[in-house]
């Protein structure tokens, strides 16, 4: 049986040699994504943490208002990660204007860890 595998014809995908490159057999191809994998796990990261603050901020306040069904309010990070840190923090403070629980820790912190995320590399 091992020997009937070795039979098999095989898939390659290859480009086209060009005059006076290298064999495409002895070149490795490399794809490349916008983020690296340890930036879109910093960015995962901070998605769960903001998801878990914002259920405790409004843990009390869904349960009061459980007829009316007030959704959690939606922060989008890549929109404040395009504007300044002040901008930033009335953003954060708009969006959370409703919450009945103090909400300066949360945006406080919620800064801190964005300054992180400004180092990934953006391509157009």
């Amino acid at each position: 049986m091992a020997s009937k595998s070795r039979d098999l014809p095989r898939v390659t995908f290859q480009a086209p040699e060009k005059p006076g490159e290298e064999s495409s057999h002895k070149k490795l191809g490399k794809l490349t994504v916008k983020y690296n994998r340890k930036d879109l796990q910093r960015w995962l990261d901070l998605e769960e943490w903001i998801d878990a603050q914002l259920q405790e901020l409004y843990q009390y306040q869904l349960q009061e208002k459980a007829d009316t069904a007030t959704p959690e309010p939606e922060i989008d990070i890549e929109d404040l990660l395009e504007v300044s840190n002040e901008e930033q923090k009335s953003k954060l403070q708009e969006i959370l204007h409703e919450c009945s629980r103090p909400t300066e820790d949360f945006i406080t912190e919620l800064l801190s860890r964005l300054q992180g995320l400004r180092k990934i590399p953006q391509r157009k």
